[in-house]
């Protein structure tokens, strides 16, 4: 069993197994084997490519990883379990065999670009907000979007969990009564871009991503979807990886800058704590004549 890999429950849930949750209750019930040993307490970590995995008495065949990129159409949820019973995206994947998922979400009245896989690693990475891939939408929004509403939209809009930034926007269309705007962002939070431009009083009316790194849209039409090229899965992961590479190169200059600031608090107050400690002639006088007075008084 490996000390460092991904979760069994995962593991088994790509694999087409069950839900992680009901994964999760099949280990706790010992119905599950790693290297020949039956596991019962979670978390246990695994290598699919090394170590040997058998649940219920049938050996875990990992599955072949897939990409695909669906155009979501209007009120189509992104889950695989929804109680309320409505048409889910993995719905319109008709044929595909594999236990698939969507990479992110777009709500259900949001439309467009989905990326739907069974490589979580990929997908983790593609979402992590730290990495930052961009993606780009077209919203239309009720009123007259004047360039001041699209400055402040530029510095951050305040939500409930915090500041909210977009990393580009531009006008594409302003009337009277509604205006297109073509928007990019590197974070994705709960319908961030409807919660933002409504806190401005631009509320949307309709919203469809285009674009997430280098994929688009082109010549897929609502309902559609077809599998992703071998280079455009290789240019998906070059691009996490330079997003990887620049966020490392960041971070530690970022410490260096703070050790280096503190260095220099430490050093100023051990200045004065010197100071303190080594009064000069007129102070210690100054001090001698305080004392006088307060006995005097």
């Amino acid at each position: 069993m490996s000390d460092k890999g991904e979760r069994l429950q995962k593991v088994m849930a790509e694999a087409g197994i069950a839900s992680r949750r009901h994964c999760e209750e099949l280990i706790l019930d010992g119905q599950v084997k790693v290297n020949g040993r039956v596991v019962r307490k979670l978390p246990v970590l695994v290598d699919p490519a090394v170590d040997t995995i058998v649940v219920a008495g049938r050996k875990l065949a990992q599955e072949q990883k897939v990409y695909y990129l669906l155009h979501k159409p209007k009120n189509v949820v992104c889950t695989n379990n929804d109680p309320e019973g409505r048409k889910r995206a993995i719905d319109l994947l008709v044929g595909v065999r594999q236990r698939v998922y969507p990479v992110g979400r777009l709500d259900a009245d949001s439309m467009g670009l989905l990326i739907m896989t069974n490589d979580g690693d990929l997908a983790n990475r593609l979402t992590h907000p730290r990495y930052g891939v961009i993606k780009k939408y077209v919203a239309e929004v009720s009123g007259s979007v004047s360039g001041e509403t699209i400055e402040t939209l530029k510095r951050g809009v305040y939500l409930d969990e915090g500041k909210a930034t977009i990393e580009h926007i531009k006008v594409l269309r302003r009337g009277p009564n509604q205006s297109l705007l073509e928007i990019e962002l590197r974070e994705g939070r709960n319908r961030q871009i409807r919660r933002m431009l409504a806190r401005l009083g631009h509320p949307v009316r309709k919203l469809t991503r285009i674009k997430i790194g280098k994929l688009n849209l082109r010549g897929l039409g609502p309902g559609k979807f077809r599998q992703l090229t071998k280079q455009e899965v290789t240019d998906l992961c070059r691009l996490i990886a330079k997003a990887e590479q620049a966020a490392a190169e960041k971070t530690p200059a970022k410490k260096r800058k703070y050790t280096r600031k503190a260095g220099e608090k430490r050093q100023s107050s051990e200045k004065k704590t010197s100071a303190k400690r080594k009064p000069t002639a007129k102070t210690a006088a100054s001090r001698v004549r305080k004392r006088i007075v307060q006995v005097d008084e």
